[in-house]
């Protein structure tokens, strides 16, 4: 069975089990900031796990995207040299909400390996593990399944603590955990390796396949175990690993998706035709990178250097440097994707609509890329230069050629050998191991899940056509904890039961307003959503409120319409930057607030001022135009059809809500996306729409600010104001402002630079008549003088003038203008072994109150004491007769 046969089968097998197929989430987690990647199959269930979310199914089944290559998780460096180590995989997994448990979910995964309809993997070659304690998972494998008690394997707590072990799982320090029971592939004898607890494990002939894991706790704090009302199963297959099986290989890298694309690379690079793939491990580098760095850059991912963009270059520069190991001279990397297109282009879509997009950023980074290279070697050269043959090249130095300008050690290694210099391999490795606990902190789960708040029953909005509602109060919260009773000042979070208050999602922040009782006034300052309810944080204004109590909720009306109008402007926004730079351009992040909107969009170059014109004046004609703003629910695939934008990585349920809004001139619809906030009811009401800037805020990725309505209005009115005072100012007419500044500005550059001339005569001038003061401590020319009115710019010409009439001396200037003092001092660069001009600044600096410094030859410094200047002068030369004498 081919990679792409298994996916379906696994899919295909569940649905017929009562599972909803749900498709794989984003690679860059959605609303979740404890996560670098997605790195498992449960990631996009976490919140429905917790019980902050509640599905319209129990059962699922899907085929996630997950990339482990930083953070906690980080297999890159393996990658190449092992039989199964990826960036990127897939992980199949079987998911039960509170549904089944520990025998349906063994059984399920037996059937499907076992059974001659589905996998047919011999049943001799198949063992299993269960949790130490978990005697309900080892009787059902026994008595249920059928398994002889020699091939069910007990793992105890071998991670050092209690339920620390290779079979119990856990998300995090606290939350759901669970006992696993996980199975194992034999490849055979051939194949040197031991069973689960034996030494030998680590071996590769037994090939964990299956994991089930088995969430029946939720764990405090304190360590103790509750049981879950609701236990839960989890569980993961390695796609890439069970297809090895299927194809009756070892090595995941042999199965035919990476076979495809490490002939592809093959070609690409011009290897020789009898070249077997198998024995390159730098072909497997590039196979399995491409696969990452396509999904990422699908995904919304940009080559940077913070963050995920920096792990994305990372990658794209380790498969370029693998790629000139085997001899690629040109930018290669972006040609292997339309091989990866053609394997998985069917499971995963987004690779077909995204494939221009994904191959022109990484062509652009190969080219970044080769520039970088260039850089390195040259500080490589430089470094090298001021060693001796016999000498060590230091490991921070190594390190910075691997981390920053992507040299392999072994290059650094090599060019150094050649001129008889050793590296500092045991420096270098002290610094990966910084690195790499800088990686594991940022990849540490930072909530503890006891302390969220965990809200079961459903809240209705009911704010779409209403700005007040009545409700019950359901819950109150207090720091994270249930309350009964909230009283006057008091901060917390109030939950109801009907509500107008939209919870901030899809890029609209929470809406504000009050909520009154019988007793007391709760001030809403933010609303979000926890699982089906919504939750008001605030304050109590006046009284108390209590649980089960009415409430009469008023959202800020004003807030909510401002907030409408920049939601709907970006919706408009989104169709223009379309229609103007062309449908590649995709939304990479929203924030709409009463205040502004901000648009962050896939487009790899600034605007021109010409089409922000034209973006904001198609806008605008939308909004003149007044037409109605339909809202219709529908079927997610009748809306696709309907051509409705939907963000990938968002979770959509079966039925979406639809948003149309304006009209093209053959009256096809300008803009259609799903989206669940607030909007206007005709574009006309937005009233105006004004851009007001447009910036980078990554590679390949722009971000448009702008306002609307009053707002607008008043960012062009203050503009205005500007524009009238200039006229009024060059006593010209509008149109005649700009070559006016122009001009002037020219004018002003010119007087700048017969200034520069003239300061540089003065300073010549003002050299020869302190000649006199110099004065000779042990043989060496020192000059320590005032000078009246100059800049730091002049004291450090006059400097330069004074340095080069001095042989090899010392020049201590200073200045005093408007009461501040100017500092500057230049040292001959053979005098800088018994005094340095960096030093003589900070001294007179500390002295007299400011702050300065600079190299052993030259440095300046800024001032306030100028009462103590003449006498912290005098000093000065004492000090300076100490130091050369």
């Amino acid at each position: 069975m081919q990679l792409n046969e298994v996916r379906q089968a696994f899919i295909d097998f569940f649905t017929s089990k009562g599972h909803t197929p749900v498709p794989s989430s984003s690679l860059v987690p959605h609303n979740d900031p404890t996560l670098l990647f997605t790195n498992a199959g449960m990631n996009q269930f976490k919140d429905t796990f917790l019980g902050l979310e509640k599905r319209d199914y129990t059962r699922a089944v899907t085929s996630q995207k997950c990339v482990r290559a930083g953070g906690k998780h980080n297999d890159l460096d393996n990658v190449g040299y092992t039989a199964r180590h990826h960036t990127f995989f897939e992980m199949l997994g079987n998911f039960s909400f509170g549904d089944y448990f520990k025998k349906d979910a063994i059984i399920f995964a037996w059937e499907f390996l076992t059974s001659e309809q589905w996998l047919a993997l011999p049943k001799d070659r198949l063992y299993v593990t269960v949790y130490h304690t978990d005697d309900e998972a080892f009787d059902i494998w026994h008595k249920e399944v059928g398994l002889s008690t020699d091939r069910i394997i007990r793992i105890g707590d071998n991670k050092g603590g209690a339920y620390q072990s290779d079979n119990f799982w856990a998300m995090g320090d606290t939350g759901p955990c669970g006992p696993c029971t996980e199975v194992f592939y034999d490849h055979g004898e051939h194949i040197w390796g031991g069973l689960p607890g034996t030494p030998e494990e680590d071996g590769d002939r037994f090939v964990e396949i299956w994991n089930n894991v088995f969430m029946q706790f939720n764990r405090q704090n304190d360590g103790t175990m509750e049981r879950l009302p609701a236990p839960s199963v989890d569980t993961g297959m390695g796609l890439e690993r069970i297809s090895a099986i299927m194809q009756g290989v070892h090595s995941n890298y042999e199965t035919d998706t990476f076979v495809h694309l490490m002939n592809h690379a093959k070609d690409i690079i011009n290897l020789p035709q009898d070249t077997n793939v198998q024995d390159e491990p730098s072909l497997k580098v590039l196979a399995d990178h491409i696969r990452s760095v396509a999904f990422l850059i699908a995904d919304g991912v940009r080559p940077s250097n913070e963050g995920r963009g920096y792990v994305l270059r990372r990658i794209i520069r380790r498969a370029v440097r693998h790629g000139n190991k085997l001899g690629a001279t040109d930018n290669f990397l972006y040609q292997i994707v339309p091989a990866l297109v053609e394997q998985m282009g069917g499971a995963y879509p987004q690779l077909v609509e995204q494939q221009a997009e994904i191959q022109a950023v990484i062509q652009k980074e190969e080219e970044q890329f080769a520039k970088t290279l260039a850089q390195g070697l040259r500080l490589l050269s430089g470094e090298l230069n001021k060693l001796e043959n016999g000498s060590t090249l230091d490991g921070k130095t190594v390190f910075k050629l691997y981390d920053t300008y992507g040299f392999p050690v072994d290059l650094t290694a090599d060019i150094a050998r050649e001129r008889k210099i050793d590296i500092d391999e045991d420096g270098f490795e002290k610094e990966m191991e910084i690195q790499r606990e800088r990686a594991r902190e940022a990849g540490k789960f930072g909530i503890d899940y006891t302390n969220l708040i965990k809200v079961e029953t459903p809240s209705k909005f009911v704010g779409y056509e209403q700005l007040h509602a009545d409700g019950q109060i359901l819950q109150l919260f207090a720091d994270g904890k249930a309350v009964d009773t909230l009283i006057e000042g008091d901060e917390g979070v109030v939950v109801l039961d009907r509500t107008p208050f939209y919870a901030e999602s899809g890029g609209q922040v929470g809406e504000i307003g009050q909520m009154t009782t019988a007793t007391g006034v709760f001030v809403v300052e933010d609303t979000q959503k926890s699982g089906a309810g919504i939750i008001h944080y605030g304050r109590v204004a006046m009284g108390k409120i209590d649980t089960n109590q009415n409430a009469l909720s008023e959202v800020r009306g004003d807030v909510r319409l401002d907030s409408a109008k920049n939601h709907s402007a970006t919706h408009l926004l989104h169709a223009s930057l379309q229609q103007v730079l062309g449908n590649g351009v995709a939304q990479k992040g929203s924030l709409v607030s009463s205040q502004l909107l901000r648009f962050d969009f896939s487009y790899d170059k600034p605007i021109s001022d010409e089409e922000l014109i034209q973006i904001e004046t198609i806008v605008n004609e939308k909004i003149a135009q007044n037409d109605t703003v339909l809202i219709e629910y529908m079927n997610i695939n009748d809306a696709k059809t309907k051509g409705a934008m939907a963000l990938f990585g968002e979770k959509y349920g079966d039925v979406v809500r639809v948003l149309t809004m304006g009209k093209n001139a053959d009256q096809s619809a300008f803009s259609i996306e799903l989206c669940g906030g607030i909007h206007i009811k005709q574009t006309g009401d937005i009233g105006l729409f004004k851009i007001v800037s447009e910036s980078g805020i990554s590679s390949g990725v722009r971000r448009i600010e702008a306002l609307t309505g009053i707002g607008a209005l008043r960012y062009i009115q203050a503009g205005e104001k500007v524009l009238n005072t200039l006229t009024q100012e060059f006593k010209a007419k509008r149109e005649e402002v700009l070559e006016r500044v122009l001009v002037l500005t020219e004018k002003v550059k010119d007087s700048d630079k017969h200034i520069e001339k003239l300061t540089q005569k003065l300073a010549s001038f003002e050299a020869k008549s302190l000649m006199d003061k110099i004065v000779d401590i042990a043989g060496v020319p020192v000059l320590i003088a005032k000078v009246d009115n100059m800049d730091a710019k002049s004291l450090r010409s006059l400097a330069d003038d004074l340095k080069s009439k001095l042989h090899n001396g010392v020049v201590v200037l200073a200045s005093v203008s408007d009461g501040k003092i100017a500092l500057t001092t230049s040292v001959g660069k053979e005098l800088t072994a018994k005094v340095k001009a960096g030093d003589i600044i900070k001294n007179l600096c500390q002295s007299l109150d400011g702050k300065g410094g600079g190299k052993p030859d030259f440095a300046q410094g800024g001032a306030n004491d100028v009462a103590n200047l003449d006498k912290v002068l005098t000093n000065l030369q004492d000090d300076l007769f100490n130091a050369l004498s």
